[in-house]
C-alpha cells in the first residue's frame, strides 16, 4: 500500500495504451485495483490504480491528484491481468479494454436506499381484517417495499403509506439485493441417463479439482447438455464460487432462465445490451462484492470483474455471434478459454455442432471430450429428406417445393406444429423495375435496400437507411414495373397463408420481434401452441424446445455457401443442423425437409444422412491442405476512408512497407466483399501465416513506420471470423 503523497498509475477507459502517474492527496492511500476518480484533460473520469510508482523525471508540479478514492471491493489482480492479455492479442487500447469492464460507472457509487416497511416495534390492537392481511404478510419481520406489500396483499400502496403514518407499520431504508446470491444449492431432482450421468460426474469432478481444464461437451441437439452442466454449476455454488455462462444473445430466452430458476431456485443475474441501466448497475456491483453467484450473459458479460469466478460456460460454443467485429475485435469464445487459464479454473464448451477449432483442441489433446449421442427421454432424431430444387421445382413465383408444401399440409391436419427456415429478413432482398432494369440501392452502402411490407419501407441491413416503398420507378418513370426479387420471410408467410389459410402463423425474425421480450412473448405462443406455422431466421435455430414441432423445412438451404467466406460450408452446416434439431423434440417423431440446389455439396450430403463425422473430417482435410485455421494463422487489416483515392494512395504505400518474411503471406489491399459501408470505402488485407508466427509482432513492426493519415480508419482483427 503506497503512503500519502506517493504517486500511483491509473489507466482510464479511453483509448490509451498505458496508465499514467497521479499523486495521492494527503489522506489517501490506494493500491493496484483500486477504482479512483481523476482529472484527464479537461474531464473527471472513474479509473482503476494500475501500479505504484510512476516517471520519476516527470515535473511534480505536472503530476495532478486523485480527486476520490470509491468505497467499493477492487478489481482482482486476475482481470486486470485479463484486460492486458486481450490488449496484447487484439492490439487494442488497454484504456478500451478497461472500459469494457468500467461499463457501468454509477455501479461505483454507494447505492441509494428506497422506503420499505415491515411489522412495527408495538402491534396495534384493532385494525380492519384488510391492514391485518399486510400484518400477516410482514410476519417474518423481512422489510418489503410498498409496492411488493400491495401486490402480494391485494390493496393500494397508500394504504401501505397510511399505515406507516399511523404507526401500524415501521418505515425503513433498504437497497436492492445483488440478482441470484444464492446461499443453498437444491440438489437434482432429474433422472439422467448413464451417458449424462457419466458426463455430469466427469464435469463435478473437473470443478472439484480446482484447476485449469477445458472440455467440450458434444451432444445432439436434444440429449440434455444444459442439465448435464448445470451439475458443474452446482459445484461450483457449494465451493461458494461464482459462475459466468456464455450464451448467443439472441439465445437469452426466457425458456433457457425458467430452466435454471427450476434448478437453482432463482433466476441468475443477467447481462446483455437488452438489460436496464438499474438491472446493469445491480449485476456490476452483485458480481463484484462476490454477492452474485451466477451470471448469464452475452460475450460481453467476461469484462465483469467477478471476484471469485470458479467455472465458465460457453454454450453454441460454435457460434459466430461471439466474435465481436467492432470496437475490440476479440472472440468470446477464446478470450473464456484465456480467462479459465488465467484464474486456475474449469471451463466448459458446449454444442451439439461444435466449431473445428474446438474439434481440433481435442484432437490435440488440449481440451477434454464428453459427448452425449442420444436424445434426451428417448426422443429420436428427425428423419432428414432433401428436396432437389432442379429436379422438383416450386411452381412460377413460389418458393416451397410440392413435397414440402404436402408436409405442411399433413402437420396441420395431425394439429402439430411446423417451422420454415429462411436465414433473410424482410419480404424480398431486392426491388427492381422491370423496364429500366434500376435496383434500389442503399446510398451509403454497397447494398441493395431490402423491402420490408410489415413496416411498408425499404432498409439498408448495414447502416439502417431506410425509406419508403415507391410505386414510381425513380429511373425512368415508370409505373406498376417495380418487382420484388427473391424470398424473405415475409414472403413466405404470404404464400404459406395463401396455401393454408386457416393455419395461425407467425415470424420469427429480429426486425419483426426486437426485443428479448417481444421474443418470450412470442416463444409463449408456439409453446401453448397459438401457432401453427412458425416462419423464422437464425432466432429459431437457438436453442428453442417446442414439443409439438415436428415438420421443419428449410427453404434455401444454399443460401449460406455464396461469397468466398473460408467458413462458410462450417457455419451452414452448424446453423441447418441446430434449424433441424428443433424438430421432433418431444414423444412425436419430427422431419426435416432440405430444398436445395446442389444436393450434391458435401454440406447437404453431411446434413441429410446426418453424419457430422463425415462433413468434420471434409472440412478438416481441406482446412489443413489450405493451410488455413485451425492448421495456420490469419489477421487481417480494414482501411476505410470517404475519399477513395486517397485510400487507395495509402494502402499502396502500406503494401509498399510490409516487411518481407518467406513464412508470412500478404494478400491485398483489395476492396472488401462490402466495399463501401457507412459511407467510408473499404480495403482489406489479409495476413496469412504459420500456427508458429506471432502476427501480432509481425503487425506491431508493420505499422511502426506507418503513420495513418487522420481521414483514414484502419482496423486490426486478429483471427477474422468473416470477411464482410
Amino acid at each position: 500500500m503506497p503512503e500519502t503523497g506517493a504517486r500511483v498509475q491509473v489507466l482510464a477507459p479511453f483509448p490509451v495504451g498505458r496508465a499514467y502517474d497521479y499523486r495521492l492527496p494527503e489522506g489517501m492511500t490506494a493500491a493496484p485495483g483500486d477504482y479512483v476518480r481523476v482529472p484527464l484533460g479537461k474531464k473527471e473520469t472513474a479509473g482503476v490504480v494500475w501500479g505504484h510508482g510512476g516517471d520519476e523525471a516527470l515535473d511534480p508540479g505536472k503530476v495532478k491528484a486523485v480527486l476520490q478514492k470509491y468505497d467499493c471491493p477492487p478489481m482482482p489482480e486476475v482481470h486486470r491481468k485479463f484486460i492486458e492479455w486481450v490488449a496484447r492479442y487484439t492490439m487494442a487500447d488497454l484504456g478500451t479494454v478497461l472500459k469494457m469492464s468500467l461499463s457501468v460507472p454509477d455501479a461505483l457509487q454507494p447505492q441509494k436506499t428506497a422506503q420499505a416497511y415491515t411489522l412495527p416495534e408495538k402491534m396495534p390492537e384493532k385494525l380492519s381484517s384488510h391492514r391485518m392481511k399486510v400484518l400477516d404478510f410482514l410476519f417474518d419481520g423481512v422489510p418489503y417495499r410498498a409496492a411488493e406489500i400491495a401486490k402480494a396483499v391485494g390493496c393500494s400502496t397508500m394504504m401501505i403509506r397510511a399505515m406507516a403514518d399511523a404507526g401500524q407499520l415501521r418505515a425503513v431504508p433498504v437497497t436492492t439485493p445483488a440478482p441470484c446470491a444464492i446461499k443453498a444449492v437444491p440438489e437434482n431432482t432429474l433422472t439422467f441417463s448413464d451417458s449424462q450421468q457419466q458426463a455430469a460426474d466427469a464435469l463435478r469432478e473437473q470443478v472439484a479439482a480446482k484447476k485449469y481444464g477445458v472440455t467440450l461437451l458434444d451432444g445432439v441437439t436434444g440429449s440434455g447438455k444444459t442439465e448435464v452442466y448445470f451439475e458443474a454449476v452446482a459445484e461450483t455454488l457449494k465451493q461458494g464460487r461464482q459462475v459466468l455462462i456464455l450464451l448467443p444473445e439472441i439465445s437469452l430466452s426466457a425458456q433457457f432462465l425458467e430452466r435454471f430458476e427450476r434448478r437453482f431456485g432463482v433466476p441468475p443475474a443477467i447481462w446483455h445490451s437488452e438489460v436496464s441501466p438499474a438491472q446493469r448497475r445491480a449485476a456490476w456491483a452483485g458480481v463484484a462484492a462476490g454477492e452474485t453467484k451466477v451470471v448469464v450473459g452475452a460475450g460481453s458479460a467476461l469484462f465483469l470483474p467477478l471476484a471469485d469466478l470458479g467455472l465458465i460456460i460457453v454454450d453454441e460454443e460454435h457460434d459466430a455471434s461471439y466474435k465481436q467485429e467492432e470496437g475490440v475485435m476479440y472472440h468470446a469464445r477464446d478470450m473464456a478459454v484465456v480467462r479459465a487459464h488465467l484464474g486456475g479454473i474449469a471451463s466448459v464448451l458446449v454444442s451439439a455442432t461444435p466449431s473445428l477449432e474446438s474439434m481440433n483442441n481435442v484432437r490435440e489433446g488440449k481440451y477434454d471430450y464428453l459427448h452425449l449421442s442420444a436424445r434426451h427421454a428417448g426422443a429420436k432424431l428427425p428423419e432428414m429428406h432433401a428436396i432437389n430444387l432442379k429436379m422438383t421445382p416450386p411452381a412460377r413465383g413460389q418458393f416451397i417445393a410440392p413435397l414440402l408444401q404436402q408436409a405442411l399440409r399433413e402437420t396441420f391436419e395431425a394439429q402439430e406444429q411446423s417451422l420454415l427456415f429462411l436465414n433473410r429478413r424482410g419480404y424480398a432482398p431486392l426491388r427492381l423495375c422491370r423496364t429500366c432494369g434500376y435496383r434500389f440501392q442503399c446510398p451509403s452502402c454497397a447494398a441493395w435496400l431490402v423491402e420490408h411490407r410489415y413496416h411498408t419501407k425499404m432498409q439498408c441491413h448495414h447502416c439502417g437507411y431506410t425509406q419508403p416503398v415507391p410505386d414510381i420507378c425513380p429511373e425512368c418513370g415508370a409505373e406498376e414495373s417495380l418487382t420484388a426479387c427473391g424470398p424473405g420471410v415475409e414472403r413466405i408467410q404470404e404464400e404459406v397463408q395463401a396455401l393454408l389459410p386457416e393455419a395461425r402463423t407467425l415470424i420469427l425474425a429480429s426486425d419483426v420481434v426486437t426485443s428479448a421480450k417481444a421474443i418470450n412473448d412470442a416463444v409463449r405462443q408456439i409453446e401453448r401452441h397459438q401457432v401453427d406455422i412458425i416462419i423464422g431466421t437464425q432466432i429459431v435455430a437457438k436453442g428453442h424446445h417446442f414439443p409439438s414441432l415436428t415438420c421443419v423445412g428449410v427453404v434455401d438451404a444454399d443460401l449460406g455457401l455464396s461469397g468466398g467466406d473460408l467458413r462458410a460450408g462450417e457455419r451452414t452446416f452448424q446453423l441447418l443442423h441446430q434449424v433441424a434439431g428443433r424438430a421432433g423434440r418431444g414423444e412425436k417423431p419430427g422431419r426435416v425437409y432440405v430444398q436445395t440446389y446442389m444436393p450434391e455439396q458435401t454440406v447437404m450430403q453431411a446434413l441429410i444422412a446426418n453424419d457430422r463425422d463425415m462433413f468434420l473430417a471434409a472440412e478438416t482435410q481441406e482446412r489443413e491442405r489450405a493451410g488455413m485455421p485451425p492448421f495456420g494463422r490469419l489477421a487481417a487489416m480494414i482501411v476505410a476512408g470517404s475519399d477513395e483515392l486517397k485510400l487507395d494512395l495509402f494502402c499502396r504505400k502500406l503494401a509498399q512497407g510490409a516487411p518481407r518474411y518467406d513464412d508470412i503471406r500478404i494478400l491485398g489491399p483489395a476492396p472488401a466483399p462490402l466495399a463501401f459501408l457507412r459511407g467510408k470505402h473499404r480495403r482489406r488485407f489479409l495476413i496469412k501465416a504459420g500456427r508458429e508466427v506471432a502476427l501480432q509482432k509481425f503487425l506491431a513492426e508493420w505499422l511502426k513506420a506507418v503513420k495513418v493519415p487522420s481521414a483514414v480508419q484502419l482496423k486490426i482483427d486478429i483471427d477474422p471470423q468473416s470477411f464482410f
